[in-house]
């Protein structure tokens, strides 16, 4: 038996129109040969998609362990309405790559989930060099443009999403505040 629908379910997405907002890019300085692309390709990006390109912030740290540091204090400053973080992490001989790539992954997502504004995860961490430069806009494109345009859907995602959480809250607010109405008849059975 088939499941017959009255009304098809709302849905409710990002787009890629990045008019109007405005954003800041934290990267890192270490390993700025990579890096520097990221950056080229997340304004190349936000510039495609409409954004303007003096809307855009760019916020340097030392390095990716930094990442989450700054991530968090440009949120907390205010102003913007997505955050890419970009950086790049490259496997050595030591376990240093995965005491890096780990925390910066981990202190970004919990700067993420803490944010009215949307977080971006744009940080390469490859085994070679090799492996980073692919992914700095040669051959397996560029991952700060893809960065970037995940920035522009979550931002405009969140202001979507916005005027619903408000009618929600009024209304959630609405039915807890009692309303004086006529009043009930008496029926047979009810009290």
């Amino acid at each position: 038996m088939g499941v017959y629908l009255r009304c098809m379910p709302q849905t409710i997405e990002g787009t890629l129109s990045a008019r109007g907002l405005r954003f800041a890019i934290v990267a890192s300085r270490f390993n700025g040969l990579i890096v520097e692309p990221l950056i080229a390709g997340a304004l190349d990006a936000i510039v495609r998609s409409g954004g303007e390109a003096d809307a855009v912030t760019i916020v340097r740290c030392p390095g990716a362990w930094e990442l989450p540091q700054v991530v968090r204090k440009v949120i907390d400053r205010g102003g913007i309405d997505a955050v890419i973080a970009l950086g790049a992490v490259i496997r050595g001989a030591t376990p240093h790559f995965d005491y890096v790539a780990g925390e910066a992954a981990h202190g970004i997502a919990a700067a993420a989930t803490a944010a009215d504004v949307a977080v971006s995860f744009g940080v390469l961490t490859t085994d070679t060099i090799e492996q980073a430069l692919e992914r700095a806009g040669t051959k397996a494109g560029n991952k700060g443009f893809d960065a970037a345009l995940a920035a522009v859907e979550l931002a405009t995602l969140f202001r979507a999403l916005a005027p619903a959480h408000r009618t929600a809250a009024a209304a959630a607010t609405a039915t807890l505040t009692p309303v004086a109405g006529p009043a009930r008849k008496r029926g047979r059975g009810v009290p």
